[in-house]
C-alpha cells in the first residue's frame, strides 16, 4: 500500500505526543503536520495532499463535528480520538473510518490504521484478491503477515510469539489482546497461553490438539468451547 500523509487536529499537546508516536511506528504513515485547532488544519488541507485526519472533537473555535460537516464531501479519511463516547454515532454518519475513545493502546491505534489499510489494499488491488493480513510491530519495523499463514499464536507475557510455516515473530501483545484483534472467525482461542488457526488443526481429543506436528494443551476451561467451536462429540 501506498504511503498515506496524514495530520493530528489536538489542541491538547500530550495527546497530540501520543498519536504522533503511535504513527512514528507505522511504516504506511506519513505525518505532515500537527493542528492545534481546525482552522490551521484548513489551511494545511488547501496546500498539502492529505489521506488521513486523526481529529479531536474538543476543539477551540470550531469543534471537531462541525469540522466535519464544513469540509468537502471528499475529504480525506478521518478517525475520531476523543474522550467523549457520546459523539461516536454521530461521527459516523459522516463516513468516519474509525473511533477511538482516549485513552487508547497502541494495539487499538493499530487495529484503527490496518482497518484503513485493507480498504485500500482492496481498492488498489481487488483484482489480484490479496489474502487478508496485518502488520505487525517487529524490531521497529511494520511487518506484514499474511492471516493465512499463521498456524498458532503462544503467549509470553506481554508479548507474544506467532508461528507460521516459515518463520517465527515476536510483537509486543498480549495474548487477549491479540485475540480481540484477530478474525474470531479463523481462530480459536484453547489455552491460557495458546491461540490457534482452526483451518490448521490436524487432530484433536479432550486434552491436546496438534497443528503442523506441534501438540497444543488444552486448558480445561477451554474444553466446552473447543469442543462446541471444532463441532466433535469427543470423549
Amino acid at each position: 500500500m501506498k504511503v498515506l500523509n496524514c495530520i493530528i487536529i489536538e489542541d491538547e499537546p500530550i495527546a497530540a505526543e501520543i498519536v504522533q508516536s503511535y504513527i512514528e511506528q507505522v511504516s504506511f504513515l506519513k505525518l505532515e503536520g500537527i493542528c492545534s485547532d481546525a482552522l490551521m488544519a484548513f489551511d494545511l488541507l488547501k496546500n498539502r495532499s492529505i489521506d488521513l485526519i486523526f481529529l479531536d472533537i474538543h476543539l477551540p473555535t470550531l469543534k471537531g463535528i462541525d469540522f466535519l460537516r464544513a469540509i468537502n464531501t471528499n475529504h480525506p479519511k478521518v478517525i475520531i480520538t476523543s474522550a467523549y463516547k457520546e459523539y461516536a454515532l454521530e461521527g459516523f454518519e459522516f463516513e468516519i473510518t474509525d473511533y477511538l475513545l482516549k485513552p487508547f493502546s497502541f494495539v487499538r491505534f493499530l487495529k484503527a490504521v490496518n482497518r484503513l489499510n485493507r480498504i485500500g489494499e482492496s481498492n488498489i488491488a481487488a483484482n489480484r484478491q490479496e489474502p487478508e493480513f496485518r502488520f505487525f510491530n517487529v524490531n521497529k519495523k511494520q511487518l506484514k503477515i499474511y492471516l493465512e499463514d499463521i498456524l498458532y499464536v503462544e503467549s509470553l507475557k506481554d508479548y507474544v510469539r506467532i508461528y507460521t510455516k516459515n518463520q517465527s515473530i515476536v510483537t509486543k501483545f498480549q495474548l487477549g489482546e491479540l485475540e480481540t484483534f484477530l478474525d474470531h472467525t479463523l481462530f480459536i482461542r484453547v489455552h491460557r497461553s495458546f491461540l490457534v488457526s482452526k483451518s490448521k488443526i490436524r487432530s484433536f481429543s479432550f486434552e491436546e490438539l496438534e497443528v503442523e506436528g506441534k501438540i497444543i494443551p488444552i486448558g480445561r476451561s477451554y474444553s466446552s468451547i473447543v469442543k462446541k467451536i471444532l463441532g466433535s462429540d469427543y470423549r
